[in-house]
C-alpha cells in the first residue's frame, strides 16, 4: 500500500486526536490543515508541523495537488460544502459521527459519495476496541444461548467547559443522543448483528444541567427477533466517575462488559461467579483510532469499506426515532437501513 496523503478538516479536540493518530501511522502523511479559525491553524502548525493551512476545504483541494483522502472532524451541522468538495474531487471521506443531524441530509451525503464513486466511512472508533470485537465473537458462538434482552447503562458527568472537549454540544439540540448515544446504538447494531425495529423513549434535563437541551435518555428498543434493549444514558450524572455496564442475557447465560474500554465477563446460568474474558492489550483512544484509520486507508485503496455511511443510516434512524418518541410520547417504528 502506497503512503497516502491526507487533508484534515476541523482542528478541535477530535481533530487533534486524528492528527496524533495520523502521525503515528507510517502509511500516511498529514499534508495540510483546514479550519476557519486562524488560532486553531496556528496551534496545529506548532504541535503537528508547519504544513499548509486553509480556511476552507474547497480552497485546500483547489490549491494542494496529489491529495489522496480527506478526514472531516468538523461539527456535524456544517459539512455540506466540505462533503460536496470532497465528492467533486473524488476523494475518499472519513467523517466523524454523526454524519449529519438529520436522516434526510445524511441520506443525501451517502448518495453524493455513491455518485462520486468514493468510499464514505464514519468515525465509529468503538467498533475497533478489542472488547467490542470479542463481545461480538462470543455472541456469534452462542456463548449466552438464544438472546432475550439487554441492559445498556452509560452514566457520566461531562463537563462541557473542559478544554479537552468540543464546546458545540452545549448549545445543540439533543446532544446526548446525537453525540454520545449514537456510539452506543452503533455498538448494539454491530455486536448483535441485527437492526432496531421500534423504540419508546423519554429524554429530559435535570435542573443543574449546563447544556441547552436534553442530556438524559431512557429508551426501550425492540430489535429483530424479539430481542429487547433497555438503554439509560446521561451526561449530567451526580457523580464524576463514569458508570458503564453492558449486560446481555440469553437462554443459558450472560455476557457483561463493565468498562467502556474492556473488563469483559461471561457466566452460565448456574455459575456462582462471572468469569473474566481475556482480552489483548490496548490503549484507550489510541488502539481504536489507529485501527479505524488503518481500515480507512485500506478502503481508500479498494478494500471493502467498514462503518460505511450507508450502514450508519441505521443508527441515525434510531436517534431520530428516539427524538420523535420523546416528543410524541409513543412507540415509534424504525425502518432498517435497507429500506432507508
Amino acid at each position: 500500500m502506497k503512503k497516502l496523503r491526507l487533508v484534515l478538516a476541523g482542528l478541535g479536540a477530535r481533530g487533534h486526536a486524528w492528527a496524533d493518530t495520523i502521525q503515528r501511522n507510517p502509511d500516511c502523511d498529514l499534508i495540510c490543515y483546514v479550519d476557519p479559525d486562524p488560532t486553531s491553524l496556528e496551534q496545529a502548525q506548532h504541535r503537528f508541523g508547519n504544513q499548509p493551512s486553509f480556511a476552507s476545504l474547497t480552497e485546500a483541494l483547489e490549491t494542494i495537488e496529489d491529495i489522496d483522502a480527506t478526514i472531516l472532524a468538523t461539527p456535524p451541522d456544517s459539512r455540506e460544502m466540505d462533503i460536496a468538495a470532497a465528492c467533486k474531487h473524488r476523494l475518499p471521506l472519513l467523517v466523524e459521527k454523526p454524519l449529519a443531524l438529520n436522516l434526510e441530509l445524511a441520506i443525501d451525503y451517502v448518495q453524493q459519495a455513491e455518485n462520486a464513486g468514493i468510499p464514505l466511512m464514519i468515525g465509529l472508533n468503538f467498533r475497533y476496541l478489542p472488547v467490542t470485537q470479542k463481545y461480538r465473537r462470543l455472541l456469534e458462538k452462542d456463548a449466552a444461548g438464544q438472546l432475550g434482552f439487554c441492559r445498556f447503562t452509560y452514566e457520566r458527568w461531562r463537563n462541557g467547559h473542559a478544554q479537552r472537549l468540543n464546546r458545540y454540544p452545549m448549545s445543540m439540540l439533543q446532544p446526548m443522543l446525537w453525540e454520545q448515544s449514537i456510539h452506543h446504538f452503533d455498538l448494539m447494531r454491530f455486536v448483535y448483528q441485527r437492526e432496531a425495529v421500534a423504540v419508546y423513549c423519554r429524554s429530559w434535563n435535570p435542573s443543574w444541567t449546563m447544556y441547552a437541551d436534553d442530556t438524559n435518555v431512557s429508551a426501550l428498543f425492540e430489535f429483530e427477533g424479539g430481542f429487547e434493549i433497555n438503554y439509560q444514558g446521561t451526561w449530567v450524572g451526580g457523580w464524576q466517575e463514569l458508570n458503564f455496564e453492558w449486560r446481555t442475557d440469553g437462554s443459558n447465560g450472560v455476557i457483561v462488559q463493565r468498562d467502556m474500554f474492556g473488563d469483559l465477563y461471561q457466566a452460565k446460568r448456574m455459575d456462582k461467579e462471572l468469569t473474566p474474558v481475556e482480552l489483548p492489550p490496548s490503549e484507550p483512544w489510541v488502539t481504536d483510532l489507529s485501527s479505524l484509520l488503518t481500515a480507512f486507508l485500506q478502503a481508500s485503496q479498494g478494500a471493502p469499506i467498514e462503518c460505511s455511511g450507508k450502514d450508519h443510516l441505521g443508527s441515525l434512524a434510531m436517534v431520530e426515532a428516539c427524538i420523535q418518541s420523546a416528543r410524541e410520547g409513543r412507540r415509534i417504528k424504525i425502518d432498517p437501513p435497507a429500506k432507508i
